[in-house]
């Protein structure tokens, strides 16, 4: 059972006040609004899991796979009781909230859930000029707290610019909001856990604003803020250049630039791959696979060797 193939997957599209329309225009997905805000593109979370397209699990959700296959992603190695990551496409059409996510152990003691939310970002495109908010200028939680209270957000929020090809880790702690214009490919823990610290006093269609979750945002976030240093190195692999984004305690993340032909060998317990730009072929044994930007798949246990050719940029991830 897919020795020979990817498990391909069917994005899961999430409407949201901030989204807009760039999955469609640039993904080519079928959005359900001219507010579309995500594509969980690899999801075994309940509230928005990828189903199977292909082999004898199709049809299936990608929970059920890791429920009832759990030899595809070498599940016996490891303590997680569910699927433990999650891939998403964020459109920002407008500002996200000004948010934080809390670690695991808050996450279990708190919220009663497996896992708390740390995530990173790869930018895939950005408009001039457009910023995201990542941290924050408080010293203590008191003043955090006095800060947010009086909304001195121009005061507390750090922002930074950003551009295409640009790569943020964010650990669960950090004060963090998509600005405007960015179209972001994130890859966090399997959680959907978010306090929300601000949301630029917005109303939805009936005139409500959105829930803020201040005194449990202060609770989890770090104080003072602290960036986070992330070791970053580069491989050739034929003719693929891997770099290495992030190897932290939840998940390593890589950005793969394809021209030509590579070799390359599976010797993980399962690889997360999104195709984020450009077309390729995909070859396992016998077997090959048309794969284009849009096209998300999971490289399951044991596949061995496979090759691509083509020109194309990915986003691949494993635990």
């Amino acid at each position: 059972m897919y020795k020979t193939e990817p498990i391909f997957l069917q994005p899961v599209l999430q409407e949201r006040i901030w989204g807009g329309e760039k999955l469609h225009t640039e993904f080519h997905y079928e959005i359900p609004s001219a507010h579309t805000g995500e594509a969980w593109v690899i999801s075994a979370h309940p509230n928005g899991p990828s189903i199977i397209k292909n082999g004898p699990l199709a049809g299936k959700t990608l929970a059920d796979a890791w429920k009832e296959q759990g030899e595809l992603f070498n599940k016996a190695s490891s303590n997680e009781e569910e699927y433990p990551l999650l891939v998403k496409i964020l459109d920002a059409a407008d500002d996200l909230s000004v948010q934080v996510h809390p670690n695991d152990q808050f996450a279990r003691e708190v919220e009663g859930v497996p896992y708390g939310k740390t995530e990173c970002w790869y930018v895939v495109s950005a408009e001039e000029g457009a910023e995201l908010v990542l941290g924050h200028h408080a010293k203590t939680q008191e003043e955090l707290a006095q800060m947010a209270e009086q909304g001195e957000w121009d005061q507390l929020l750090r922002r930074i610019k950003v551009k295409a090809g640009d790569f943020v880790y964010v650990p669960s702690g950090t004060i963090h909001a998509i600005g405007k214009g960015i179209v972001i490919l994130e890859t966090q823990q399997s959680s959907d856990i978010t306090y929300r610290v601000y949301d630029y006093d917005r109303t939805d269609a009936e005139g409500n604003k959105r829930e803020l979750h201040l005194e449990r945002s202060i609770q989890v976030t770090t104080v003072p803020h602290q960036d986070a240093i992330v070791e970053q190195t580069e491989t050739v692999i034929g003719d693929l250049v891997e770099k290495k984004l992030v190897e932290e305690q939840y998940f390593t993340v890589y950005h793969w630039n394809l021209n030509g032909k590579a070799s390359l060998d599976m010797t993980k317990d399962f690889l997360q791959v999104s195709v984020i730009d450009g077309r390729a072929t995909l070859t396992i044994g016998d077997n090959s696979f048309e794969i284009e930007k849009g096209t998300h798949f999971i490289l399951p246990y044991g596949i061995g060797g496979y090759s691509l050719y083509g020109k194309a940029e990915f986003i691949v991830s494993h635990v």
